[in-house]
């Protein structure tokens, strides 16, 4: 796994997750799932938040982020090397990012108390970072429910819409987007 510095954040400390963030993590990401989107855990869909392990901390090219302000994890972020998924997602975006070549961005929450203090930013960018620096990915793409207060705003503040699933019947309303690979040395 690609090391990449910490970074500082005011008060918090964004960084590369290891095994002892992930009860921290899984809490941050659970609270998001049963708190904000109103579904709950949902295994088909979450399966990486229980076996962290084997979805982020024993896979080179996938990673787990975290924001925490000392021993406190209050955000989180990941990188998958998958693409979207059809059903639900429309083909044609599945053919555009393909797994293996495809850096996902996943599980960008942050503990409403938290908020405002640049974390989602920072953690994305360090995830960004994380792509640039691991060998294989060729785009960085993310897909977010418009309907989560703050969400369309902030992943147009720092990537390229390319599609509005609200506007196509018989697929997930989910707003796609596309980050560039950013070029880093470290």
């Amino acid at each position: 796994m690609a090391h990449l510095p910490d970074r500082s954040v005011g008060r918090y400390t964004v960084r590369i997750a290891g095994r002892a963030d992930a009860d921290g993590a899984r809490s941050v990401i659970l609270d998001t799932f049963y708190r904000v989107f109103g579904h709950g855990y949902v295994p088909r869909w979450h399966g990486d938040v229980i076996d962290m392990d084997r979805a982020y901390f024993d896979h080179p090219r996938q990673a787990l982020f975290v924001a925490a302000r000392g021993d406190e994890v209050v955000g989180t972020a990941a990188v998958r090397a998958e693409g979207p998924q059809s059903p639900p997602h429309p083909r044609w975006l599945a053919e555009r990012y393909p797994s293996g070549t495809t850096a996902q961005i996943f599980r960008v929450y942050v503990r409403p108390e938290h908020r405002r203090n640049g974390l989602a930013r920072a953690l994305v960018e360090l995830a960004c970072d994380f792509v640039a620096v691991t060998p294989g990915y060729e785009s960085i793409y993310l897909h977010t429910n418009a309907s989560v207060e703050g969400a369309e705003p902030f992943w147009r503040s720092v990537a390229k819409q390319i599609h509005d699933g609200r506007a196509d019947p018989g697929h997930s309303p989910a707003v796609h987007f596309e980050i560039p690979v950013p070029v880093v040395s470290y």
